[in-house]
C-alpha cells in the first residue's frame, strides 16, 4: 500500500538550544533546572561535538566546564532519514534522543521519542485503511466493506518479506500493553491478506496469540491482489517464510567521530 513517507526533518525539533564546550558546568546545572531539559547537545564553531547530559554531571568527576564532562560517541542522524529507520535505531540503541546534523556535522535538530510518538498517531491506521479502501474499490470497481475485527493470526496470509528484529520488540511491547494499532488486512474469496502491520502480526505470532485486532477491507468476492502475485514470486505464504533482519547499520546514520573525520579530511 502506497503511503507517504515521512523524514526525521518533519518531526524534529529544529531550534535547539545547544552550548559550548567553554560552558560553566554551573551554568548548565541551572539552565536544566529552569528549562526542565535533562541534555543539551555541545557544539563548537558550527559543528556538533557532543552532549551533556544531567546523568555525566553527577555520574562523573566533576569539572568546570562541558568539555570535560560530555559525551563524544553520539549517534546521530541525517534529516533525509525516514521516521521509521529513526525509530528503530533509537529503540535498537535504548536512547531517548538523536541529534540531526546536516553533510557538513552542523547541529540541525534534535528528534526525540516524543516526536515519533507524535508522527506515529498523525500517520494513524483509520486514515490509511480509508485511503486503502477507497484504493481497491477504484482499481477493481467494486464496493467493499470495512469491518473492525480480530483475525485468526493462522489465517494472515503475509506480503512483506523482511520485519526487523528491533522494531519486533517495540510491537511486542505495545502488544502487552494495549497499544498496538491494529492491522490492516484484505479478505477476498476466503483468503486473508495481511497488507499492512507485519511487525505486529509475526510478534503476535511469536508470542502465541491467536488473533490479531484488524481492520478488514472485505472485497465481496474473490480477486487475485497484485501484492498476493508478488509475494507467491517471492515464496512468502507463512510468517516463516519472512526473514528477520537483526542490523541497525543504515548510510544515513553515522557516529559523531566519523562525522568529524570527513570534515577535516575536506579542510585538508
Amino acid at each position: 500500500m502506497a503511503s507517504k513517507k515521512t523524514y526525521v526533518n518533519d518531526y524534529m525539533t529544529k531550534n535547539v538550544i545547544s552550548v559550548s564546550p567553554e560552558t560553566k558546568t554551573e551554568k548548565i546545572i541551572k539552565l536544566m533546572k529552569e528549562s526542565h531539559h535533562n541534555s543539551y547537545p555541545v557544539v563548537d564553531n558550527g559543528k556538533l561535538v557532543g552532549m551533556v547530559t544531567a546523568f555525566d554531571i553527577v555520574s562523573k568527576e566533576w569539572a568546570d566546564t562541558v568539555k570535560d564532562l560530555m559525551t563524544t560517541k553520539l549517534v546521530v542522524a541525517n534529516q533525509d532519514l525516514s521516521i521509521n529507520d529513526a525509530s528503530r535505531v533509537m529503540f535498537r540503541r535504548g536512547i531517548s534522543r538523536m541529534p540531526v546534523v546536516n553533510k557538513k556535522g552542523e547541529l540541525v535538530g534534535i528528534i526525540t521519542n516524543t516526536d515519533m510518538v507524535r508522527s506515529h498517531i498523525e500517520r494513524s491506521t483509520p486514515n490509511k485503511v480509508e485511503y486503502f479502501k477507497k484504493t481497491m474499490e477504484q482499481l477493481y470497481g467494486i464496493k467493499t466493506t470495512l469491518k473492525h475485527m480480530p483475525v485468526e493470526t493462522n489465517k494472515l496470509r503475509p506480503t512483506q518479506d523482511k520485519v526487523y528484529a528491533d522494531e519486533l520488540e517495540g510491537r511486542a511491547y505495545e502488544l502487552e500493553k494495549g497499544l498496538a494499532e491494529p492491522a490492516i488486512v484484505v479478505k477476498t474469496g476466503e483468503r486473508w491478506i495481511l497488507v499492512d502491520g507485519h511487525h505486529r502480526a509475526v510478534a503476535s505470532k511469536q508470542r502465541g496469540y491467536k488473533t490479531v485486532d484488524s481492520y478488514v477491507v472485505d472485497l465481496g468476492q474473490d480477486i487475485k491482489l497484485g501484492m498476493e502475485k508478488t509475494a507467491d514470486k517471492a515464496g512468502i505464504r507463512t510468517f516463516e517464510d519472512i526473514e528477520i533482519i537483526d542490523d541497525d547499520k543504515h548510510p544515513l546514520i553515522a557516529l559523531t567521530e566519523s562525522i568529524q573525520d570527513q570534515a577535516s579530511k575536506g579542510d585538508d
